[in-house]
Formats: C-alpha cells, structure tokens, sequence
C-alpha cells in the first residue's frame, strides 16, 4: 500500500487583507484631511502625495497594477511635481500660509455635503459584486474588462490602435502647461 502525503495547503493572504484595506484607508481619509485642514501649502503638496498614494494601494490591491502605476507617475510623480514647482516658482511667498474666509467654509462644507449626498445614492444603487451575462462574477475569472487583464495587452492597445487619441492628448496636455506658464509669467510682470 503507497502511502500519498498530504500537502499541507499554503497560508492564504486573506488574513492580511483587511488590516491592508484599513491602513490604505487611514492613510488616504487622514492625508485628505490634512489637506483640507492644512494652511501651509508645502505640507498640503505633501499630504495630497500620501493621498495619492493610498489611492494606488487601493488599486493595488483590486489588482489593477496598471492604474495603479499610472496614479503613481502621473498623478503623484508628475502632477505633484508640477504643483510644488509651479507654486515655487509663480509665488512670491511660496511658504504662505492659505487662510479660508467664512464664506469660503459655508461653500466648502455646502459643496462637500452635496458630493457627499451623490455618492452615498450612487453606491446604494450599486450591486455588491458585478456579475456577467452568466452570472458569474467578473472578478472570479480574472480576464478583465474587454480582455484587458496585463499592463502588456493594454499597452499594444494603447499603442497600436489608440495611437492618435494617445498623442492627441499629449499635445493637449502639453498646450496646457504652456498655457499655464504664459499665464503666469504674464502675471508677475
């Protein structure tokens, strides 16, 4: 008689799944408030760069490694850096502290309440797990959405048949920032 051994089934990651989920959490609502609570706008550039980066720990986490890295170059590389160089070097004080009027908060607060309102009636007609036509849920099989499920496929489409809109929005991107700088420039003159 063969004895088979039984393999003992490698420890799941499950358990350090919610403890990741709250702590990109509280990275993301705390550096949001910091932002929002924030008066020095070196700091708030620094709070909106640990924000951003909780929110691609979100994507990571979803599996989604592709927006995941674009949040992280674009948004906190580029974007990020943008804003920190364009305050340093349009403003006369660029350690200035911002103060909000009342009027300011009353605005704030009624424009935070309405996106908030918004969100909580989209999320309650949201269904918990998406499913397919067959019932299945899209996240069981791990295709992705139109076949895209890799960083390399959804790169060939970027480049091969989304070629002009790709290059139409960096000319656009680019136009901006010129404008952006003229605008500047023209103001401290």
């Amino acid at each position: 008689m063969i004895m088979v051994a039984q393999q003992s089934a490698p420890p799941s990651n499950q358990a350090v799944v919610p403890f990741l989920f709250y702590g990109f959490a509280a990275l993301t609502v705390l550096s949001a408030w910091g932002i929002v609570a924030g008066r020095n706008i070196v700091r708030m550039a620094v709070y909106l760069l640990l924000t951003l980066a909780g929110v691609a720990g979100f994507y990571f986490m979803l599996s989604a490694e592709f927006l995941a890295a674009i949040q992280l170059i674009v948004y906190a590389g580029g974007t990020l850096i943008l804003i920190v160089f364009g305050v340093m070097l349009t403003s006369r004080h660029p350690t200035a502290h911002i103060i909000a009027t009342g009027w300011e908060r009353v605005l704030g607060v009624v424009v935070a309440t309405v996106l908030a309102v918004l969100l909580l009636i989209a999320l309650a007609g949201t269904p918990a797990w998406p499913t397919t036509g067959l019932g299945t849920s899209i996240h069981a099989g791990g295709a992705g959405v139109a076949g895209y499920s890799s960083v390399q496929t959804i790169g060939k489409a970027l480049l091969s048949g989304y070629a002009v809109p790709f290059e139409v929005g960096g000319v656009l991107l680019l136009v901006v920032m010129i404008g952006a700088a003229y605008m500047a420039r023209r103001r401290t003159r």
